[in-house]
């Protein structure tokens, strides 16, 4: 985890990751060094419910890995999705809750947010909300969710110590994690720590 002062400017890096994601979002089908859409989603082995998630949002999938691997919500249960995207992980929890449960997507990039929006609108579900917003700072009260989801975000925030607070400050007793990621095995170079690029893609 990092600590301290992060390596590099902040508010820079929040600008590189929003135009990138704003990228993915007004142009799903431009070239990025990641991959994403449905056939992505489908080739991570997603649940059946990403069948009915509109392309709206699953065109502009980002994801880096199956957040629902680790075992399938409940119905009734509160979710919140960390850097939300188009909203595909948020539909699909939607749907795994039920009308009873609640799930919220959080994300800073506008872009993304009312594709999410539109997303839901099209799929006619009214338990999912979407949020403007920094996982580092998340805007709901503490021990408000059951479970936190997020996929490919937390690599992309300096200051991981703020972001595992506040998962814990959401969290209720008892509740967990499903999170996908990216990891590295061995010390990054100052010079690459540096690199907004690296860290924006």
């Amino acid at each position: 985890m990092v600590t301290g002062e992060p390596p590099i400017d902040v508010q820079a890096l929040r600008t590189a990751v929003r135009s990138t994601y704003a990228s993915v979002s007004l142009e799903p089908r431009g070239e990025f060094i990641f991959p994403t859409g449905r056939t992505w989603a489908e080739d991570l082995g997603y649940p059946p419910e990403l069948a009915t998630v509109p392309e709206t949002a699953v065109e502009s999938f980002a994801g880096v890995a199956n957040p629902f691997s680790l075992g399938r919500l409940q119905a009734g249960e509160r979710v919140v999705d960390l850097g939300c995207g188009a909203g595909t992980d948020a539909l699909v929890a939607a749907q795994m809750v039920g009308p009873e449960g609640r799930v919220t997507g959080v994300d800073m990039t506008a872009e993304m947010l009312a594709r999410a929006a539109r997303a839901a609108a099209e799929m006619g579900v009214r338990n999912v909300e979407f949020l403007e917003g920094e996982i580092e700072d998340l805007p709901l009260e503490g021990d408000s969710v059951d479970v936190v989801l997020s996929n490919g975000v937390i690599d992309l925030v300096p200051d991981k110590d703020r972001v595992f607070a506040e998962i814990a400050r959401v969290l209720r007793p008892g509740g967990r994690v499903q999170l996908a990621d990216v990891t590295i095995q061995r010390a990054v170079s100052d010079e690459a720590r540096r690199d907004i690029d690296l860290w924006a893609g």
